[in-house]
């Protein structure tokens, strides 16, 4: 199993950099052992906010660098750091655990953060030990004090004292496999029990779980939409070193690195950030022929927010003549889709509760998809906080909402027309079942193939035996997208 480490020599010449600062503005040595580096400051800091203001990291981090002015390796590092911590936290949370001799919820948040981001140094990270330990240390002192800081300098040295491979050799001598796994991956014990599950209702084997947990601890490349009609997919391709083409969709490109909104088209809202996925089941929707004659000019995105799927189904509207309507319960991330289709005037944004779209308007739409709010299971390397965040519980709450919209879709929808139903989660809790619930009320819904649909878009998709389609990480590449695709009658 790999511990995700990666070279940091460019993190010692930021450390080292941070301290020549400090010698340069004059401080003493004393003082200079008690201030953090600015890199391990920023990290600590998301990890404050996503803690205690329940935000998302990749929304704090960027603008925080920014503000501070870190760049280069540092700001390199500060990434690696704040994403490798919240990923493999509940790994981390064990070794702490043994090494302080003492539960972690027995210590306090900020103190736990700063234990675990040196843990993260130590265990997951090319940092001399000697560096991790006295940085951390030195932070511990600026941000939760000097007594808590002699804890810190003591539980990490107990945990540099043991190799990496000998502590998860050591997590996985007790519990059952789903316990083991659930330590040695950092996944709760219940998500790793409902990915499980998921897997053996898409006909995979049991045996793929160790490798889909692993691919949820691996850092997502960049993929680029170029949107249809707005851009071409070869002249963005060749403004940007490096780049591929995306592994399956025709309108997807992997970026090497940079910022993505140095991207060409990125500013005008002809090229945005969108998963791989995200962007194949929005493509599979827009190919399944209609029946009936039905005219194929009204579409509408039931849960528009925050509006990758709607910029990618608009595009695909606008090429056909068709107007796409989007539609959000939350006015902030209705604002979200209308700076995402900003280029699209075919894209009416509109601001209401989904649940009654279907009873409102009857009938009127040839295409609607349901981008279903969902637990986000399937996005956790790319919100790694969701998977500590969510609970068992949630999944009741959101199947009555999840149910309610499928059904409000399939109103809305008009005989002949198709409805994909779409969850960033594999859970069948959140897939199948909601639509078995669903389509088990109607006589007027028949089940669509999903994976012909998707296979059609790209050919070659190791997809289960259908009717639903299911996307992995470790399988596709993508975030884990499910698909389900519904004809009314």
């Amino acid at each position: 199993m790999s511990d995700g480490r990666r070279d940091a020599r460019g993190r010692e010449r930021g450390a080292a950099r941070a301290s020549h600062q400090g010698r340069r503005s004059g401080q003493r040595p004393a003082e200079r052992a008690r201030s953090g580096d600015p890199a391990r400051e920023v990290a600590f800091d998301v990890l404050r906010e996503v803690a205690a203001g329940d935000a998302y990291a990749n929304l704090v981090l960027p603008p925080l660098l920014r503000r501070r002015g870190i760049r280069g390796r540092d700001a390199a590092f500060a990434t690696e750091l704040t994403y490798g911590t919240l990923r493999l936290r509940g790994r981390y949370d064990a070794v702490l655990a043994i090494a302080a001799d003492r539960p972690v919820a027995e210590l306090d948040p900020p103190l736990l953060d700063v234990l675990r981001l040196g843990a993260h140094q130590v265990l997951g990270m090319r940092v001399p030990a000697h560096a991790a330990v006295s940085e951390t240390v030195a932070l511990a002192r600026s941000r939760v004090g000097a007594g808590p800081a002699q804890l810190v300098n003591a539980v990490l040295r107990r945990v540099a004292d043991t190799p990496a491979e000998d502590w998860w050799v050591r997590l996985g001598e007790t519990g059952d496999e789903v316990e083991r796994l659930a330590v040695l991956h950092s996944h709760p014990a219940w998500v790793v029990r409902g990915l499980r599950q998921a897997l053996l209702a898409d006909s995979r084997p049991a045996e793929d779980l160790p490798a889909l947990l692993e691919a949820d601890n691996a850092a997502p490349v960049v993929t680029l939409v170029v949107r249809p009609g707005l851009a071409d997919r070869d002249a963005v391709l060749a403004a940007l070193p490096g780049a591929e083409p995306g592994r399956w969709a025709p309108t997807a490109i992997r970026l090497a690195g940079g910022d993505p909104r140095d991207a060409p088209g990125m500013r005008d809202g002809y090229v945005a950030v969108q998963d791989e996925g995200s962007q194949l089941v929005t493509l599979a929707l827009a190919r399944v022929p209609l029946e009936g004659g039905l005219g194929d000019t009204e579409w509408l995105d039931l849960c528009a927010g925050p509006g990758g799927k709607s910029g990618l189904l608009g595009a695909l509207a606008a090429q056909r003549g068709a107007t796409l309507v989007a539609n959000e319960v939350q006015p902030h991330r209705a604002d979200l889709v209308r700076a995402t289709v900003r280029a699209l005037p075919n894209v009416e944004v509109h601001v209401g509760d989904g649940r009654g779209l279907g009873a409102a308007e009857p009938g009127r739409f040839a295409r609607v998809l349901v981008d279903a709010p969902c637990t986000g299971l399937g996005a956790l390397r790319r919100r790694p906080e969701s998977r500590w965040r969510r609970t068992p519980s949630d999944l009741g709450f959101l199947g009555g909402l999840q149910r309610e919209l499928l059904a409000s879709a399939l109103d809305a929808v008009a005989p002949g027309g198709v409805v994909g139903y779409v969850t960033c989660s594999p859970h069948v809790a959140e897939t199948r079942l909601v639509v078995e619930d669903v389509v088990k009320r109607r006589d007027d819904v028949t089940l669509l193939d999903a994976t012909e649909a998707l296979r059609a878009v790209a050919g070659g998709l190791d997809l289960g035996p259908g009717p639903h389609a299911q996307l992995w990480p470790h399988v596709h590449g993508t975030d884990a997208m499910h698909l389900t695709l519904l004809r009314r009658a």
